[in-house]
C-alpha cells in the first residue's frame, strides 16, 4: 500500500538523499525538507548528501561538489533536521553502499536498467554530456543499494520517481529468491509444475522466463492468473510456485515501501516550478532585499495592463503563492480585489512578501550561526557517517554470508 503525506508513518525505517546542489530554495523546503522534518519525529530516519550520484551526470566537473555539500547539509540544520532524531551523513562516506552496488550488479538483468523511463529522458535532456557510461546506466542500481543497505521500510518519493523504486523492489526480490530458498527447491519447483496441465506447464515458463529476463510485468500477471486456474495444486505447491514466478526467498533484503508525497510543485517566480535550471528560485536564505525585488517584479496576470483593469488571479503566478502562504482571509481579499481591479498587483503581492520574510527570518538566523562554526557542522555529519556506517556494515555483513564470501 502506497503511503501518502497525509497518513505519516511511525516507528519505521526511513531513507531519503538529495544530490549536493549548494544551497536550497523555498521549492526544496516546501517539498522535501518539511516532510523530513516531519517524519524525523516518529521515525528511525537516515537522511544522506548523495555526492557519489551528482558524479552520475557532472563526472566531468566535480570541483563544487565539496562547497556544495556544505551549503546543503547547513540548510538542513537550520530548518530543523535534527541529527538527535535522524542519521545526517555522506553518502560516500560510507563504503559499504558501494560493496554492495557491486554485489547487486552481478545479479541485475541489463534490461531492468535500460527499460527505466528517465533512462532515456535524461539522456534526451542532458544531451549536451556524453552520458554513455555505465555509472548513468546502474545509477538505479545505486539507488537501490542505498535504500536496501539500510532495510528501509519506507522512501519519500513523488510519482515522477515511483519506476526508480519499483527497481529496488524487484532487485530485493530478485536477492531473496536467489539466496533465502529451500535448499531443495528447484526440485520442489519442478515437482509442482509437473502436476499441472502440459500447455499451462508450459506456458507458466514462458511466463516465467518473460519476467526473470525482461521485467515484462504482464507476463508476470499472467502467471499469477495461471495458476490461480491450477486445481490440481495443493497450497504448499502453488505458493512455491508463485513465490518462484514472483521471485520470493526468505526476506534478506526487505521491499521498501514508497512513501508518496503530493505533488511536489511549488511555485517558481514565473509560474512554473521552482527550479535553479529555470532561474525562478527564492534562496532559503536569501537576502531580505532581494527576496523582497524579486517578488515586486514577479509577473502577473497579462490582462492587467493598467491598474484599473481586472484580472484573473489563476493565471497570476503570484496567486500560487497566495495558496502557499496565506490564508483564507487574505486569500478572499486578494481575489475579490484582483476580479474587481479594487487593488493593484503591487499591493496584492504586499502580503506574500511578509509571509515569505517572516518563514526565511529563523532559518537565515540559524543557517548564520552554523556558518560561523564549520567544525561543529562537519562534527555532526562525522557522527551521522558512523553511525549509518555501522548499520550498513550489518546488512552487508549478511549479504556477503548469503553469498558466498569471506569464511
Amino acid at each position: 500500500m502506497t503511503t501518502t503525506s497525509q497518513e505519516q508513518p511511525q516507528g519505521k525505517r526511513i531513507l531519503s538523499g538529495m544530490r549536493p546542489t549548494g544551497r536550497l530554495h523555498l521549492g526544496h523546503y516546501h517539498g522535501v525538507l518539511k516532510n523530513w522534518r516531519a517524519l524525523q519525529e516518529a521515525n528511525d530516519c537516515f537522511f544522506f548528501v548523495a555526492d557519489w550520484h551528482a558524479l552520475t551526470t557532472n563526472y566531468e566537473d566535480p570541483r563544487g561538489i565539496p562547497e556544495a555539500t556544505w551549503e546543503m547539509v547547513v540548510d538542513w540544520l537550520a530548518v530543523g533536521i535534527d541529527p538527535g532524531k535522524a542519521v545526517l551523513f555522506v553518502q560516500s562516506a560510507v563504503k559499504q553502499h558501494a560493496e554492495l552496488h557491486l554485489l547487486l550488479s552481478m545479479i541485475t538483468p541489463l534490461p531492468w536498467l535500460e527499460r527505466v523511463p528517465t533512462f532515456k529522458d535524461q539522456q534526451q535532456k542532458l544531451a549536451d554530456r556524453n552520458l554513455a557510461t555505465y555509472g548513468f546506466l546502474g545509477y538505479p542500481l545505486l539507488q537501490s543499494a542505498d535504500i536496501l543497505i539500510y532495510k528501509a521500510d519506507g522512501v519519500p518519493v513523488g510519482e515522477d520517481q515511483l519506476s526508480h523504486l519499483d527497481v529496488t523492489r524487484h532487485l530485493a526480490r530478485h536477492f531473496n529468491w536467489l539466496y533465502g530458498r529451500e535448499p531443495d527447491h528447484e526440485a520442489l519447483v519442478e515437482s509442482g509444475i509437473k502436476k499441472m496441465a502440459k500447455k499451462a506447464a508450459g506456458r507458466f515458463k514462458k511466463l516465467r522466463a518473460a519476467w526473470r529476463e525482461s521485467g515484462d510485468e504482464e507476463a508476470l500477471e499472467q502467471g499469477r492468473v495461471l495458476l490461480e486456474e491450477q486445481t490440481n495444486l495443493g497450497r504448499d505447491d502453488f505458493e512455491r510456485l508463485l513465490g518462484d514466478l514472483e521471485g520470493r526467498g526468505r526476506e534478506i533484503l526487505p521491499e521498501p515501501e514508497p512513501l508518496l508525497t503530493p505533488d511536489a510543485k511549488f511555485p517558481g517566480l514565473d509560474g512554473q516550478k521552482m527550479s535553479k535550471s529555470y532561474g525562478n528560485t527564492i534562496g532559503l536564505r536569501e537576502a531580505p532585499d532581494a527576496v523582497e525585488e524579486k517578488i515586486r517584479t514577479m509577473p502577473t496576470d497579462p490582462a492587467r495592463v493598467r491598474r484599473t483593469d481586472p484580472g484573473t488571479p489563476e493565471k497570476c503566478p503570484v496567486w500560487e503563492f497566495h495558496q502557499v502562504y496565506s490564508d483564507t482571509e487574505t486569500r478572499a481579499w486578494a481575489h475579490e480585489g484582483c476580479t474587481t481591479a479594487g487593488i493593484g498587483c503591487i499591493d496584492c503581492k504586499g502580503p506574500v512578501i511578509q509571509s515569505v520574510l517572516a518563514e526565511q527570518a529563523p532559518i537565515r538566523e540559524q543557517a548564520e550561526r552554523l556558518a560561523a562554526d564549520p567544525e561543529r557542522v562537519w562534527a555532526l555529519v562525522e557522527e551521522g557517517n558512523r553511525k549509518a556506517e555501522y548499520v550498513a556494515e550489518e546488512t552487508l555483513a549478511e549479504t556477503r554470508s548469503v553469498m558466498g564470501l569471506g569464511r
